[in-house]
């Protein structure tokens, strides 16, 4: 009867401890560095901040500078605000840790961020492939162009950048959590994603992974091949351009946009859709900074030091 009641006591404790698992995970981030605690806080300080004043002087310079009020601009300045938005879901949270240690965060916290995180993300592949649109639009078809990509137009693609991939990144972040998680509660990643929770799972993850990786072909392959077909049809346009100053002209128009979309998607798809075999946790890591940190940081600098429009937007600002 003892060894009953013993046996049924330790049921339950673990099923507490397992319930406690479940109601918090630990983030170990950059744990494993213990003596760079200081140095990295200070470093994704400096990289946070230039991220929130680069992109948000594009924001500024295409809202208040009347040079920049075309659709390319338009879609850049929307596109800015998205990086913030992007980069802050998941660089406080990992500052805050960096700096108090304190690394736990709560199961709706997790959920929380990873959902923003999908959602913004999904946003980010998609109007990229506006942009690619804008730009076949712009030299494909020039006398179209104002008709076909009027202030309306825009408006509606960007909303529809926004709003499409809500329901089924929700959805899926939802497949995710439901899961149960029965310890360890520790995500050897620097923020919550589907990659690192999976190894917590005490139940099969199969599906869950597929469906990860389904919406991962929705909201990175098929728009990157969208672009692709873009760059093909802008290229192929080009080269039928009798000057050179005007192809050379094109091509610039077009570049910035395609650096911005080599580094964005190709860390994304590395880090969601290589073989969980060829995974670590090291690799990982550094995709995912540069997917969530490089390509917000770089992107400012892309546009405004290749292009004549906004270097001269922004003189005209600074100043003041």
């Amino acid at each position: 009867m003892y060894y009953t009641i013993y046996v049924n006591y330790k049921k339950n404790q673990m099923a507490e401890n397992n319930l406690t698992n479940m109601m918090e995970f630990i983030l170990l981030g950059f744990s494993d560095l213990p003596n760079l605690q200081g140095f990295l806080f200070g470093i994704f300080s400096i990289i946070y901040l230039s991220i929130l004043i680069g992109n948000g002087l594009l924001i500024i310079i295409t809202k208040t500078d009347p040079a920049l009020h075309t659709p390319m601009y338009f879609f850049l300045g929307n596109f800015s605000f998205l990086e913030i938005c992007y980069t802050s879901v998941t660089m406080p949270r990992m500052l805050a840790d960096l700096w108090t240690q304190k690394r736990t965060i709560s199961f709706i916290a997790c959920a929380i961020q990873a959902c923003f995180l999908y959602i913004f993300g999904g946003a980010e592949c998609l109007l990229l492939t506006v942009m690619a649109y804008d730009r076949y639009v712009a030299i494909s078809k020039p006398l179209y162009y104002p008709l076909i990509m009027n202030h309306r137009a825009c408006i509606q693609l960007v909303v529809a950048s926004w709003l499409t991939g809500v329901p089924a990144l929700i959805g899926e972040t939802y497949q995710i959590f439901s899961m149960n998680f029965c310890g360890p509660n520790k995500i050897n990643h620097i923020f919550c994603d589907a990659p690192p929770l999976f190894p917590l799972a005490c139940t099969d993850t199969y599906k869950v992974e597929v469906s990860v990786h389904v919406v991962a072909l929705l909201f990175v392959i098929i728009p990157f091949l969208l672009i692709l077909a873009s760059y093909i049809k802008i290229i192929t346009t080009i080269l039928k351009l009798p000057s050179t100053s005007g192809r050379a002209k094109a091509f610039s128009t077009c570049s910035s946009h395609l650096m911005v979309v080599f580094f964005f998607y190709g860390s994304g798809s590395i880090a969601y859709l290589q073989p969980k075999s060829v995974q670590s946790s090291g690799s990982s890591k550094v995709l995912a900074l540069f997917y969530t940190i490089v390509t917000p940081v770089f992107n400012p600098l892309i546009y405004s030091l290749r292009n004549k429009d906004v270097i001269a937007a922004l003189r005209k600002l600074l100043p003041k």
